[in-house]
């Protein structure tokens, strides 16, 4: 930044902690005065409010408006960038969580370098509730989903899945066994990119009635079927249910796998950073579509970098540092500031275990 007089920050606040988030623009504020011309591209609208000075809105890649950001409200951005009013908080009655659906017992994993990434993990989602894993980027969220989805080797310890251990099987069979993954990772795990959007909606199901009969694909019941998702999730592309997955944008290839996903309606839903790539509009709705899914009774593990996104969405909240279960605590119970510092390792808390 030393000779640079124009500073470009695209999402620079993904894997911070809150904290870390307050110090940031902090800086930020100060290297404006020192002269600086910063330009911020994000989607959260709390960090414009508190860096910005002025605020520019696109919508569907077309010039909205600029706006002063003291005099402007996020609710009348909000609209700007979606077009309709929009709510941030989610709607939701209390939990009525019911029988354990996913147990994890005393896990092990090791990460690409052969490092304990995961230690001793253990924890419960039941059916009813939405259990938010929060955790700073890199502290074993991602060696933990790959453990439970099959993606990689666990060391030790025990994922019961409705009570059926699932450590050893194959990842199409932990699948057909009641679990709906939305990956991190949406080109590697979540599409096959050269494959048209109908195919990957079905690519699940592509075998099973009604989406074959006698070992022959239905294309007539798959179009139905994309077309029905892709009106019910407002997945855009350019030649509709035939657009070639690789050639849609980031966020629609995002609305198209949580659509898939959701839909099939599976006894465990793990979601990993859902709502990465949307606007306040799509993410409005997915909130509504998960916190749905759980009050059908599914058991929802989201894990997010999102604080945001835990705090509005989880019944219960449990902290990974460092590949170990740093906190467990009641939504209700926390706020934005504990929920830090058990991110940081600077303090423990476990007392929701159910």
């Amino acid at each position: 930044y030393r000779n640079a007089d124009i500073l470009i920050f695209d999402e620079p606040t993904a894997v911070l902690t809150p904290q870390e988030i307050h110090e940031l623009m902090h800086i930020m504020r100060n290297l404006v005065k020192e002269g600086k011309t910063i330009l911020l591209i994000t989607h959260k609208l709390k960090e414009i409010k508190e860096a910005a000075d002025e605020c520019t809105v696109l919508r569907k890649g077309k010039y909205i408006g600029t706006v002063d950001v003291k005099t402007t409200s996020e609710q009348e951005m909000a609209t700007m960038m979606v077009g309709r009013d929009v709510s941030f908080t989610v709607e939701k009655s209390e939990a009525q969580p019911k029988e354990n659906i996913l147990e994890i017992k005393d896990l092990n994993v090791k990460d690409s370098k052969g490092l304990y990434a995961v230690k001793n993990f253990s924890l419960n989602v039941h059916a009813g509730e939405i259990l938010g894993l929060a955790g700073i980027d890199g502290n074993g969220q991602t060696e933990l989903v790959y453990a439970l989805t099959g993606l990689c080797k666990a060391e030790s310890g025990q994922v019961l899945l409705k009570g059926k251990d699932i450590l050893k099987l194959p990842i199409k069979k932990r699948l057909d066994s009641g679990m709906a993954h939305v990956p991190e990772d949406r080109h590697k795990h979540g599409l096959i990119l050269d494959f048209t959007l109908k195919e990957n909606f079905v690519i699940h199901c592509y075998n099973k009635p009604p989406f074959s009969k006698h070992g022959i694909l239905q294309p007539k019941v798959i179009d139905e079927y994309a077309d029905k998702l892709i009106e019910q999730f407002d997945v855009r592309s350019g030649q509709g249910k035939d657009t070639p997955a690789r050639s849609m944008s980031g966020g629609n290839q995002q609305k198209a796998i949580i659509a898939r996903e959701i839909d099939r309606s599976c006894d465990l839903l793990l979601v990993v950073q859902p709502t990465r790539g949307l606007d306040v509009g799509a993410i409005e709705y997915i909130h509504k579509r998960i916190v749905e899914e759980r009050d059908k009774g599914r058991a929802i593990l989201l894990v997010s970098f999102e604080l945001d996104e835990i705090m509005n969405l989880s019944d219960r909240i449990a902290v990974i540092h460092d590949g170990e279960l740093n906190g467990l605590v009641y939504r209700k119970d926390t706020d934005e500031n504990e929920l830090g510092l058990m991110m940081a390792g600077s303090i423990k808390k476990v007392e929701a275990v159910i």
